[in-house]
């Protein structure tokens, strides 16, 4: 074709218009494309409300491997048995029915430069907006003696579901005063008060079917989340069954014999029944293959939960570094509406609000004996920064504790919702 000054003008015009434009402009006639690749409090919260708010307006696909989600958060409830496996699981077919697009298969690259996601399954997604929230993934070799292939022996149990059964079979199954471990992980990680829930619903479980039994924690950490709380219910619901090695006398010197069953710490090898191994962790591996992790994690911008390393990829929940805020399903369905808000604006111009962040962990010691942790938080130019806080207080008395653990029963029933619908 010449390209005479007539064309050239148009084209140029054309041009600057294209350029001018909001992204929802420049996909011609069809709908901006949004990819939410994981259906946890994160992903599955971003995708339902970007759909929801955008009223048909945004194409959302929520790719999700697995069925039924089960919540990590309160699996430990059903280790000590106040929950059936059944109440923690989660299927998506009221997400699909408000109009997102589900698809249940594993996504095993990213292309930024095309701005496609594949899947496992072969099909190739096109997106303008590509938000992550894969959960965790295990460090390889954190754990000396331990790999994911010994999950079956040791389970982590850290990803619910599965795991969690085997190990409350493990636990159904250990014999008369047996010994039951964890090795517990270096932070940062999921949860922070989660393993020490976990014990505490261990012992609860061990008092009601196995009083004789041992518990060890091996812990590389000097101290952890709502400890002066977890060691007085121990003390008070479970005196003498709780060993906690902490870092000062070698809790994170530890190695593990899955084929003899055998715990070793800071050189003294103890046989066990049922070994939980919590791995050090780090962002999900679709993450990784993204190319938006730096280390562990994936950082982001506390304003929108963008990338620091693309600005139309965006990372929420436990993959993420963000600044103060826990690794938690609390904080990662907060993330979430601060994530779809702006996603939703870049690609319509509806306004967007700015970012406020809060977090809730409760955690049940036993049976009606609550305590919770949170905060609020604001974003800063450096990260997700923490405005104030509060923690229960030792020395509560029953009728708060019940009333927090009731508390915890309600926010369950809210949080789900607002997830799955």
């Amino acid at each position: 074709m010449t390209l005479d000054r007539r064309t050239f003008l148009g084209t140029t015009a054309a041009a600057a218009t294209v350029l001018a434009a909001p992204n929802v402009l420049a996909q011609g006639a069809g709908k901006p494309r949004v990819v939410v690749i994981g259906g946890g409090a994160g992903g599955a919260t971003a995708a339902r409300y970007i759909a929801k708010d955008s009223d048909g307006a945004i194409d959302v696909t929520l790719v999700e491997p697995t069925r039924t989600y089960f919540t990590c958060f309160f699996s430990n409830l059903y280790l000590g048995g106040f929950k059936e496996i059944s109440d923690i699981g989660h299927t998506y077919g009221t997400i699909a029915a408000s109009g997102v697009n589900v698809i249940h298969d594993w996504a095993v690259d990213v292309d930024r430069d095309a701005k496609t996601v594949t899947l496992a399954g072969g099909a190739t997604l096109p997106y303008d907006k590509l938000i992550l929230s894969p959960g965790i993934d295990f460090v390889d070799g954190a754990v000396e003696g331990w790999d994911i292939s010994a999950q079956n022996a040791m389970p982590h149990a850290y990803k619910a579901g599965s795991q969690s059964e085997l190990l409350r079979a493990q636990l159904e199954a250990m014999p008369e005063g047996g010994t039951f471990a964890m090795v517990a992980p270096p932070n940062p990680y999921r949860c922070p008060p989660g393993p020490y829930e976990r014990i505490s619903m261990v012992a609860h479980f061990m008092k009601e079917n196995n009083p004789t039994a041992k518990i060890i924690v091996a812990d590389p950490k000097p101290k952890f989340s709502k400890m002066s709380l977890f060691q007085e219910g121990w003390n008070k619901h479970y005196p003498g069954m709780v060993d906690w090695i902490g870092e000062e006398f070698g809790g994170g010197n530890v190695s593990v014999d899955t084929a003899n069953m055998t715990v070793t710490i800071d050189g003294e090898e103890t046989s066990v029944d049922v070994c939980n191994v919590i791995p050090a962790q780090k962002a999900g591996r679709i993450a990784d293959m993204a190319g938006v992790t730096d280390g562990n994690w994936a950082p982001v911008n506390a304003a929108d939960m963008s990338t620091k390393a693309d600005a139309d990829v965006y990372v929420l929940g436990d993959a993420a570094a963000q600044g103060d805020m826990p690794k938690s399903g609390f904080a990662a369905n907060s993330q979430a509406k601060v994530c779809a808000n702006a996603v939703r604006g870049a690609l319509t111009g509806s306004k967007v609000f700015p970012a406020k962040f809060s977090n809730t962990c409760w955690s049940l010691i036993a049976t009606d004996d609550g305590v919770k942790v949170g905060a609020t938080y604001e974003a800063t130019e450096e990260k997700i920064a923490k405005v104030d806080g509060f923690i229960s207080e030792t020395g509560e008395d029953s009728a708060l504790r019940k009333a927090t653990y009731e508390e915890s029963e309600g926010w369950y029933t809210g949080i789900t919702t607002d997830m799955f619908g």
